[in-house]
């Protein structure tokens, strides 16, 4: 039987790099690709202490770039097939929307969404010709439900929501399934913009930001171990059956979501709001 190959972008570090030891573990041929080849040495002696590096062929890729996506497409020529892409390169733009540049905006779905669809893309018509293939795009809780302070890395995530349900419906006839991981909070460098903000004494959401801000970092003990999104993204790729469309993981997180759907919003937002009263 012919090897499977599977895709996984932003694997220099977090999600990424997991994803795809836990992919070769499960005996897929992983193409790890990230903007910068120099950093793929955390996941070289990761995979050399589970006896996988065999398996594992990093290649550049910028998925905000026309030119390096267009060069990877080529590249894939080398490959029986692809039969798994993993849409993992992303990145989490914190700041308050009055002060943020309509620039910050673009930059934040440059990456975290048109960027995605630009890799999509590029794979699909190699999985089109097989008749098979699984796409797992990594999106977040962040995706179902909004927080401030965060308000482009949340609008790049709904926009994922909304594209992948409408992806997984335009390939089910081709016999490819599309499939959402909905992380809560793990313990990833996703979050370094994040928690890089600064409380500017002379905004107006100064006071504002100082409780997000004690929020976040009070919440970090209770943060999840990213191997666990790494082994579902093995699971879903691996498994006999059809995979569903969304699987949200993580503390609190199935909780959050039942809060979304049966709480009046009025009472939601309330509840959120008295949390994080300066």
């Amino acid at each position: 039987m012919t090897q499977k190959t599977a895709i996984v972008t932003g694997s220099s570090s977090g999600f990424g790099l997991l994803t795809a030891i836990e992919l070769a573990l499960k005996g897929f041929t992983v193409i790890a690709t990230m903007r910068d080849v120099n950093k793929s040495k955390p996941l070289f002696e990761l995979a050399k202490e589970n006896n996988v590096e065999e398996f594992i062929h990093v290649q550049a890729l910028d998925v905000t770039s026309t030119e390096s996506i267009h060069q990877f497409k080529t590249q894939l020529a080398d490959y029986p097939s692809v039969d798994v892409l993993v849409n993992n390169a992303g990145f989490a733009l914190g700041g308050f929307s009055e002060e943020l540049l309509i620039d910050d905006y673009r930059s934040q779905f440059e990456t975290n969404f048109f960027g995605l669809i630009a890799v999509t893309q590029a794979v699909l018509p190699l999985m089109r010709a097989k008749k098979q293939g699984r796409i797992i795009n990594m999106s977040s809780i962040s995706g179902r439900f909004g927080f401030p302070g965060l308000s482009a890395y949340v609008a790049s995530k709904y926009a994922l929501e909304g594209y992948s349900e409408s992806l997984r419906l335009e390939l089910k006839p081709f016999g490819i399934d599309v499939s959402l991981i909905e992380p809560g909070s793990f313990s990833t460098n996703i979050w370094a913009s994040v928690d890089g903000m600064k409380v500017n004494a002379s905004s107006p959401y100064s006071s504002y930001m100082e409780s997000i801000l004690t929020e976040i970092d009070g919440g970090k003990a209770g943060h999840g171990n990213p191997i666990e999104v790494a082994k579902l993204a093995a699971q879903i790729a691996s498994q006999p059956k059809a995979p569903d469309l969304r699987y949200p993981i993580g503390a609190g997180v199935k909780n959050m979501l039942t809060f979304k759907n049966f709480l009046p919003w009025k009472l939601l937002e309330s509840i959120i709001l008295k949390k994080l009263k300066p």
